[in-house]
């Protein structure tokens, strides 16, 4: 090794050292005459920057609207397929939608009753945000059940009933989230249908053999052939007996198995809204409804809001399920406006 070399390459790097110490040096300097005085304008600059996230604004659920649109579908009377009753309030309900929207699909399909009888039936779809591919949809039933086969009086268990709870409750709740969505849209996309033969399962006496899809006719056809070719959502929601006064809504079993993340979320909102003592976190029962074939058929996520009692007097829904006295003094606002504010509370945040 050559020690000429080794002692001139010694002296370049400690000269190089010392040029690195005295740079670090005086940018530590730089620094921290930075920081003093007025030279904290930079970091104002930089917090002024941030722009404050803004609440989503809910719009304000109506429930003297929705008790109106409910009363309107009784006006006409039971609205039992294959009747003038039920081909007017489709022509209403068809009508009020496109007041609210402009893309507005009524789908006509025919189904086979449990006596072998084929009916003609109407689903009636209005979309909200159509160019969106991140949807949603919010359904319920409208047509009314054709005979109070659990009446307790014989004389009436043959006359059809007016379906206020039963169908008509989750209709108004339906047509007045799509009212507040023409006032102001939601960032997504929003399917409200309207589902047409959904009680005309066999009565009481004749169920003993016959099968679970008797009921729900429309939810069935609309789950195989969707008014919109290759169809998605991310999840739908199902209202069925939302009217009736200090109602409670345990997590129906069906929607736990299929859906429980959109269970959770429904609830979960409901509580930061503090309609807790109407969704109760409680286990339901399996509830054969439209959601079943949605989520069986359709394989979209569908939960179920209904209201369940085990202690009524029919061991499952509420007093006057199928019977004469599910008529307009069943219906209270107030259980309208807590079905209807959660609801809408979760479509605008999405």
């Amino acid at each position: 090794m050559n020690c000429s070399k080794f002692k001139i390459a010694m002296k370049s790097d400690f000269h190089q050292g010392l040029r690195g110490v005295f740079a670090m040096v005086a940018g530590i300097v730089f620094l921290l005459m930075a920081s003093c005085g007025e030279s904290t304008a930079p970091s104002s600059k930089l917090k002024e920057s941030k722009t404050p996230v803004s609440e989503v604004k809910i719009p304000e659920f109506n429930a003297d609207s929705a008790y109106g649109f409910v009363k309107k579908q009784l006006d006409f009377g039971p609205r039992v397929p294959m009747t003038a009753n039920h081909d007017e309030c489709a022509l209403w309900l068809e009508n009020t939608l496109k007041r609210f929207t402009s893309t507005v699909i009524v789908q006509d399909f025919k189904a086979r009753i449990y006596d072998g009888r084929i009916l003609d039936g109407k689903n009636i779809i209005a979309s909200f945000n159509p160019q969106s591919k991140n949807r949603v949809f919010l359904s319920a039933h409208w047509d009314s059940r054709p005979f109070a086969d659990h009446d307790p009086d014989p004389a009436n268990k043959n006359k059809p009933i007016a379906g206020a709870n039963d169908g008509a409750s989750g209709t108004g709740v339906l047509l007045e989230i799509a009212r507040q969505m023409s006032r102001q849209s939601p960032n997504i996309g929003v399917d409200i249908i309207l589902f047409d033969l959904e009680d005309f399962g066999p009565p009481e006496d004749k169920q003993t053999n016959q099968g679970a899809d008797t009921w729900g006719l429309g939810s069935q056809y609309w789950s195989k052939n969707p008014h919109v070719f290759g169809y998605a959502a991310r999840y739908g929601i199902l209202l069925d007996m939302v009217g009736a006064s200090d109602a409670k809504f345990p997590m129906e079993a069906f929607s736990m198995h299929y859906a429980p993340d959109v269970v959770k979320k429904v609830w979960d909102v409901a509580k930061s809204l503090g309609y807790n003592d109407y969704f109760v976190y409680e286990n339901g029962g399996y509830i054969t409804d439209d959601h079943y074939f949605i989520n069986l058929l359709a394989q979209i996520p569908t939960i179920d809001i209904i209201h369940l009692n085990a202690n009524s007097v029919n061991g499952t829904f509420y007093d006057h399920w199928h019977t004469t006295r599910d008529d307009l003094s069943q219906i209270d606002p107030a259980t309208l406006k807590v079905v209807g504010q959660t609801v809408m509370t979760v479509i605008f945040r999405e």
